[in-house]
This record gives structure tokens, C-alpha cells and sequence, in this order.
């Protein structure tokens, strides 16, 4: 009971006090700022516990992970929870199938997440669900857990994995989560006499041994993603299509081939220990084989029935971290990667990287992922391939609603917004507005946004970005075309006007949700903030603002001023680069 106690002592902070009405509430929002890591205003938006929340209490969407987590919580002070929080999940599985009935009855904050929920599937996001408790499950229970996970597994519908955080997993992911950086793990597994060989490759400890498949998901670090640490990528649903066959040999009659079927896992350590059948693993890494064991654990009660049934590992003792870096790259090259990171060799892509640095010899251009940039460059003048490609699109096609997609910016519309000859001035000068642009989404909240805003990080600020090119465009009699980032960024700097811009633009933004909200609300219509912000229906409200702001501003003391100051040439404009 130490974690219930350790939470009952935590949420009684101001904030869960004051934003949440019990205990259940802050229990669920104090897992969402500890486990998920989400700030104090993301938190408070993704919680939709209370009354009509159709088991469903909280909603975290995960972008950068292209995840949708659906949280359900019990916060109570016993040793032992029956099966009721599991049937609990399993309604909310089975009501998101029909989204439509379900958000007819649900709460106003459910209604809203519903939204989202669907504009993530439609991204093809993968759905976990997660039942968060601070006790554990009855043996009851665990049999229910078994049937639940293989509804799961199977249904073709709408495909899902869940996973179990009770109060050995909380503590665990608690801890983990207070690492600044990933814990190093240390494993100890015992191998079955005549299904393992060891030796010394090339001077490095190798062995090679088939694992029972439930033994596998044992291994620390699956759920949390910690002992993927150096793979390529981490878990992709179980709607992936290898993750598909690998769930469905699982469950079939063929279960004792799957070591036939798969590939194998490839793991690495720091320092390897072989004693009679006994191996010791430091610093332990998986960095082919995510997937798998991801989905052996989402299928985990099906997984402990299965008898001769094996997975073949191969254990190589690689302390070195440049020649891990590379293992982990070369086992991986069977594996879909993303648009971006085939662009990350591009002629485009390098010869921008090369006149920015050029241009900026104390800058540096990231291109590829898991890169690190020098320690003795300036961060002010840093800059990062995905970051550059949102900027392009937001301010250059005039298409923030679609930043969020790494795979509109890099496939379908890269030829467009990535010119090869494009002044690396300018990116600077996006990397100086967006700087300032991010000020704003702190928890003090300088420029008075809304909570569905604030958010909304990974969305948002790109909208602002847009608002600040209409803040030069439209004055200056060019509405229908885009400034030079640079000449914008070099006339508020020598006018000393870049933060009152920044903050006029946001304030324009708020503006726009606010009437889009007002408007929905008014018809007796659902407003969703997230599809909002994904349409460009929002774009016409942003400019609308910007309009009306700019025609109120000579009305003030010097607002006739600092609408002259916004008044650039007509030369330095340019068509935007279509992206519809």
C-alpha cells in the first residue's frame, strides 16, 4: 500500500485540490502528470471522469507515439480489486466501437475527446488501454484478464491492446519516470539445457538460445518502453500488420511453430555473465524486437498457457556505444521507416543543413533522428529537420492545420515546400519567431490563452506562426501571398515589436477557438478543439481576428504606429506553395 499511500499524500496539492472534485479524479490526473508526463493544463483536458463518462476517465493522445490511451482508474486503500474495473474497460471497448451512440450520452469533456479519438484512428493511431490501480487483481480477476486480452487480440473491428498498471507496475513506472535518463537494466534468466550456444564471435561474447515464449514477458522494461531504449522506434499497435501475425499464431493451433515463424529477438548488454545455465545481462537492450514482445505481452494470459513454444534471442555483449548505435540500425533495416527519415539523405535536405551552417557557423542542423547536436553550438541557432518542415508548412503554404502530419509534410507535399536553393535566413528567422512563439506555453500563461490551447502544444503554436504572417501580409495590401520570414522578423526586431506581434497573433488565435467554440455550442453542436485545429476552417477564423484586430489598432495610442511598423514591400512576397 505504499503508492496509495505515497498518492493520497500528493494529491493534496493545490492543484489536484482545486481542479479536480475527488480523489478518484486527482488519482487519475496525478497518473497522467507522473506516468504520462503530461503538463498541468493537458492534464486537466485529457480527464473525463465523472458523471456520464462511460468508464472511460481519462483520454491521452499521444503524437509523437501515435497512440490513443484510454485510462480507467481505481484509487483504493485494499490489498485486492475483483473483476468490476476490467468489465469497466471492456464497456468502454465495447462502446467506442459505436462512437456515435456513445457520444450521444457521454459528458461534455468525453464529447469533445470523442472527437479526437476519431481524427486520431483516422491517422491510423493504435488504441491501448490501461487500468490503473493502486491494488491488485483478485486470481478471479487475472482468469477475466485472459478472456479480456484475447478479445482484444482477435477482433478484427477495432483492434486494441491493454495493459495492467497495478501497484507493482505504479511503482514501477514511477520510478522509472523520475530518471532523468533511461535506467539501466539488469536481468538474470536461466537457460534450458540444450537450447542455447554461447561463444566468442570477432571477440565478443555471443549467445544464441531459444526462450519459452513465457518467459519472455517477464523481461523488465517492456511496458514502459525502457528496454527499447536504443531501437529505432517503439510499439505500434497490435492493428500493425506483423504485429497481426504474430498475435494470431499466438492464438491458433500452430503456436508450438512460432519459432519457425519469427525472426528472432536481437539484444545487446553491456557485460555478459554465463554461469552453467544461468545468464546475467548488464545493461540490457533490446533493440530488434520491440514489436514482439509488445504484443506477446498485450497477449500475456494466453502466453503463460503455451507449452513448447519458443522464441529464438541472440545476446551479444557490445559496451561499445558506436558499434550498438549500428547493430541497432542494421537489425532494423527490414522494418518500415518513416517518410521523414528517408528524407533525412536528401539532396534537398543536405543542402540546406549545408548553407545553414554555412550561414551559421555556431548553428547546427539536425536531420536525422536520435541525432545530438555538438555541445559548443548555440541552441538559440539549432535547428531540427521535422521542426523545419512544420515551420515550411505553416508559414510558406499557410497550412498550419496540417503540421502535425510528418507524413503530408514528407512525402506528399515535400517536393513543394522543400526548395533547394531556399535561404537559410529564413529558417533562422522562423526559428526566432517560433522561440518566441513558445514562451507562451509555459504554466504561467503570458499570453492568456484558453485551456484547450494550452493543451494543444503540439498543434497550436503553428497557428500562431500563420497568424503572424497575416500580421505583415494583410497591412501591406498582400493578403494573398507570404512574406519573407526574414524581412518580418528583421523589421519587428529593429522596431523592438517581436514580443507585442507574437503576443497580438496569439491573442488572435484565442480569439478564433473561442468564437468556433461559441458558435458550436450556440447550434447545440459538439466542439471539438482538436479537429478544429486540424481543418481550415480554422485558418478563416485566424485571419478574421487578425482583420479585425488590425482595423481596431490606429483607435489605440500608437496602434496607427505599430500597423505602419507591420508594412512590408510588396517585393518581398511571394505565392504560397500549395499544400491542399
Amino acid at each position: 500500500m505504499e503508492m496509495y499511500e505515497k498518492i493520497k499524500e500528493e494529491i493534496k496539492q493545490n492543484y489536484y485540490q482545486q481542479n479536480f472534485s475527488n480523489d478518484g479524479q486527482r488519482f487519475i490526473a496525478w497518473y497522467l502528470r507522473n506516468v504520462h508526463l503530461r503538463d498541468p493544463n493537458q492534464a486537466k483536458y485529457d480527464c473525463t471522469d465523472g458523471k456520464d463518462d462511460k468508464q472511460i476517465d481519462a483520454v491521452v493522445i499521444d503524437d509523437d507515439g501515435s497512440i490513443v490511451y484510454i485510462v480507467q482508474g481505481k484509487f483504493i486503500g485494499t490489498d485486492k480489486v475483483d473483476a468490476q474495473p476490467l468489465r469497466e474497460v471492456l464497456s468502454s471497448w465495447l462502446q467506442l466501437k459505436d462512437p456515435v451512440k456513445l457520444q450521444e450520452g457521454a459528458n461534455e469533456r468525453l464529447k469533445s475527446r470523442l472527437g479526437d479519438i476519431s481524427t486520431a484512428l483516422e491517422e491510423d493511431y493504435a488504441i491501448t488501454f490501461e487500468l490503473i490501480t493502486t491494488a491488485n487483481l483478485t486470481e478471479t480477476a487475472r482468469a477475466d484478464l485472459k478472456v479480456f486480452q484475447e478479445q482484444l487480440a482477435k477482433d478484427e473491428e477495432m483492434s486494441a491492446s491493454f495493459h495492467l498498471v497495478d501497484n507493482e507496475e505504479l511503482k514501477r513506472r514511477y520510478e522509472v519516470a523520475l530518471e532523468r535518463e533511461i535506467p539501466r537494466i539488469t536481468y538474470t534468466i536461466t537457460l534450458e539445457t540444450g537450447k542455447y550456444l554461447s561463444g566468442d564471435i570477432a571477440g565478443t561474447n555471443v549467445v544464441v538460445a531459444a526462450i519459452p515464449l513465457k518467459d519472455c514477458i517477464k523481461f523488465p522494461g517492456v511496458k514502459d518502453g525502457s528496454l527499447f531504449r536504443k531501437n529505432v522506434r517503439q510499439f505500434m499497435g497490435l492493428s500493425n500488420r506483423v504485429n497481426k501475425e504474430i498475435k494470431s499464431t499466438i492464438y491458433s493451433d500452430k503456436s508450438r511453430d512460432f519459432f519457425f515463424y519469427h525472426n528472432g529477438i536481437t539484444a545487446i548488454c553491456d557485460k555478459m555473465e554465463f554461469n552453467d545455465n544461468t545468464l546475467t545481462l548488464k545493461g540490457l537492450c533490446i533493440v530488434n524486437g520491440c514489436q514482439s514482445l509488445n504484443t506477446l505481452l498485450a497477449c500475456s494470459e494466453k502466453v503463460k498457457e503455451l507449452d513448447e513454444t519458443y522464441m529464438l534471442f541472440r545476446f551479444y555483449e557490445i559496451p561499445q556505444r558506436d558499434r550498438a548505435d549500428k547493430i541497432s540500425i542494421s537489425t532494423n533495416l527490414q522494418s518500415a521507416v518513416k517518410p521523414r527519415d528517408l528524407r533525412s539523405n536528401d539532396k534537398r535536405v543536405l543542402n540546406l543543413k549545408r548553407l545553414f551552417e554555412q550561414r551559421h557557423p555556431n548553428g547546427y542542423f539536425v536531420t536525422k533522428r536520435g541525432e545530438e547536436p555538438p555541445a559548443d553550438k548555440d541552441k538559440k541557432h539549432v535547428v531540427d529537420l521535422v521542426g523545419v518542415g512544420k515551420w515550411l508548412i505553416s508559414w510558406h503554404s499557410q497550412r498550419p492545420n496540417i503540421a502535425y502530419s510528418e507524413t503530408k509534410i514528407f512525402d506528399k507535399y515535400f517536393e513543394q515546400i522543400f526548395r533547394r536553393e531556399y535561404d537559410p535566413e529564413n529558417i533562422q528567422a522562423l526559428n526566432f519567431w517560433m522561440q518566441e512563439i513558445m514562451n507562451g506555453w509555459i504554466p504561467e500563461n503570458p499570453f492568456g490563452l484558453n485551456e484547450s490551447l494550452l493543451a494543444m502544444k503540439a498543434y497550436a503554436p503553428y497557428h500562431v506562426l500563420y497568424a503572424i504572417s497575416q500580421f505583415f501580409a494583410i497591412p501591406s495590401n498582400q493578403s494573398d501571398r507570404v512574406p519573407h520570414p526574414k524581412v518580418t522578423y528583421q523589421r519587428a526586431k529593429e522596431k523592438n515589436v517581436v514580443e507585442q506581434t507574437v503576443k497580438m497573433a496569439a491573442s488572435c488565435v484565442n480569439v478564433a477557438i473561442e468564437t468556433a467554440a461559441n458558435e458550436q455550442t450556440s447550434s447545440g453542436r459538439i466542439f471539438s478543439p482538436q479537429n478544429w485545429i486540424k481543418t481550415k476552417t480554422c485558418l478563416s477564423g485566424i485571419k478574421t481576428a487578425v482583420s479585425t484586430q488590425l482595423a481596431m489598432l490606429p483607435n489605440f495610442p500608437g496602434g496607427k504606429e505599430l500597423k505602419e511598423t507591420l508594412i512590408v514591400p510588396k517585393e518581398v512576397f511571394e505565392y504560397r506553395l500549395e499544400a491542399d
